[in-house]
């Protein structure tokens, strides 16, 4: 919960959520097995991006492109349930669970890594306007099959993504993002649930962490208004940094050790 907390505070502050914080922390701290870990952060990050959508509507503050993003979330969906299938089939196809967790760090740190060097140059790459819904879908369904198996949620990857296809500012993209991963996360964790694969954990820890993230959200949320977008940046790119350093040691303890 301590970890949820903080990362879901550091996370919103510098606009790219906590799921993409949580997950390798808690591998790397090996608290509980790899499956449970991903439960538990898919579980969070689902709580977080709803309260937020919900926050955002009932206030009248959403700048969420319903048509466009209705699509993606579609795709979303759909990319949730068949990236759980794919990790469920790479966890049955390699010989411990562990090394499940050590590839969806390779897979983290390459996604994280190609996202860092996006936001070190955007200002350099002109955007797009994708406006064809069947291109929508399909992007959304890239995400989605991302971040249900990685058990992520969207990460900064999400919001590039949305910049660059979509030309979306900062806080346009960032809203955009989760009410995509309400789609992904949700259906991700219907069809975990509906294939009997919810491994064993302690229900008031999952609440827990669920409440820890929508405060640490609340309170990042709050002091990201008083950062400077120059100073934004710079705390984005410097926790990439750190998640791509604990993705390597995670690397390391799963598959090389």
């Amino acid at each position: 919960m301590i970890v949820t907390l903080l990362a879901c505070t550091l996370g919103s502050i510098c606009g790219m959520g906590g799921g993409v914080i949580i997950k390798p922390v808690l591998d790397a701290l090996g608290l509980y097995g790899v499956s449970t870990i991903n439960f538990l952060s898919g579980c969070t990050v689902l709580g977080m991006s709803s309260w937020s959508v919900f926050k955002t509507l009932a206030r009248k503050e959403s700048v969420i492109k319903f048509k466009t993003s209705t699509s993606l979330a579609l795709g979303a969906a759909a990319g949730g349930i068949t990236g759980k299938q794919i990790y469920g089939l790479t966890e049955k196809s390699i010989a411990t669970p562990d090394m499940a967790g050590g590839i969806q760090a390779a897979v983290l740190f390459i996604a994280v890594l190609g996202t860092f060097i996006y936001t070190v140059n955007k200002d350099k790459i002109k955007s797009k306007t994708v406006t064809n819904i069947m291109w929508c879908v399909l992007i959304g369904f890239l995400l989605g099959n991302i971040g249900a198996f990685l058990g992520i949620g969207g990460g900064p990857f999400n919001v590039a993504v949305l910049y660059y296809f979509f030309s979306m500012d900062t806080k346009t993209a960032a809203q955009n993002s989760l009410y995509v991963i309400v789609f992904s996360q949700a259906a991700g964790l219907m069809q975990t649930a509906m294939s009997n694969k919810v491994p064993d954990f302690d229900v008031w820890i999952l609440i827990g962490m669920i409440l820890c993230g929508v405060i640490g959200s609340e309170i990042g949320r709050r002091i990201n208004k008083g950062l400077s977008d120059k100073k934004a940046t710079q705390l984005l790119e410097g926790v990439m940094i750190l998640i791509m350093l604990i993705n390597v040691y995670n690397i390391i303890k799963f598959i090389v050790i």
